[in-house]
């Protein structure tokens, strides 16, 4: 009699180490560094102080746009902080960190602008590593 040797999608061959306490401590106060500081901005977007507005408009966004951006990078957040969809929420978050270093970029903003939301990038991908079997499969360092 033959039995079916085929992987579900979910399984591996592959053989990992369990994610250690103190990597899984640092990745989650990496991971949650970074998800409140996006969620604070994300949610500022929606309400449009006025600091809001004006960093916008210097980076040549329109006014009308703010909501929008404000959405988008609340709903990735959201995915990111959600265990199941971390990587999904990492990648989207990847995008519009990038959309944030292209546009200071544009608008000739100082270095540090520039460098933030790398910074921040690291940050996302980093507590993700470390705290997350399946991105170290993924990517074994």
């Amino acid at each position: 009699m033959k039995t079916n040797t085929t992987l579900h999608p979910s399984e591996s061959n592959v053989q990992t180490a369990p994610v250690s306490k103190g990597s899984l401590w640092a990745g989650r106060i990496m991971s949650a560094f970074a998800a409140l500081f996006l969620l604070m901005d994300g949610g500022m977007k929606l309400f449009k102080p006025p600091v809001v507005i004006q960093a916008t408009v210097q980076l040549g966004y329109h006014e009308s746009t703010i909501v929008g951006i404000g959405i988008a990078l609340l709903a990735s957040t959201f995915l990111y902080v959600i265990p199941r969809t971390s990587i999904l929420g990492a990648i989207l978050l990847t995008g519009y960190l990038g959309g944030a270093v292209a546009s200071n970029v544009r608008a000739a903003a100082p270095l540090f602008n520039i460098l933030f939301p790398v910074v921040f990038a690291a940050l996302v991908w980093g507590g993700l590593w470390l705290r997350d079997q399946r991105l170290r499969q993924l990517l074994p360092l």
